[in-house]
């Protein structure tokens, strides 16, 4: 299993950013993905999770309404949308799939 996160970067409170997680060594379209995140400090949480036809969604009431994720099966691809980020959405975010994580991708949150 292999999963390559990427999408983050610096941006400021209120802006959007899409991260991606580029999937192999699998059956993507059979997995159960989710995304989570650990910031500075802290323990790693729960963001959101998305089952293997994209039907079912559920997120962290931190993101709720703010935060959006998707999967492209043909792409073997999940998403994850981050509209109206604040600063306390700085965050290294994971991708995990089955027991496997990936290396994640850095989001920073600073005016």
């Amino acid at each position: 299993v292999q999963l390559v996160e990427s999408g983050g970067g610096l941006v400021q409170p209120g802006d959007s950013l899409r991260l991606s997680c580029a999937a192999s060594g699998f059956t993507f379209n059979t997995v159960t993905m989710m995304w989570y995140r650990q910031p500075p400090g802290k323990e790693r949480e729960w963001v959101a999770t998305i089952s293997w036809v994209g039907s079912n969604t559920a997120y962290a009431d931190s993101v709720k309404g703010r935060f959006t994720i998707s999967r492209d099966n043909g792409k073997n691809t999940v998403y994850l949308q981050m509209n109206s980020l604040k600063p306390e959405d700085t965050a290294v975010y994971y991708c995990k799939a089955l027991t496997s994580w990936g290396k994640g991708t850095l989001v920073t949150v600073s005016s």
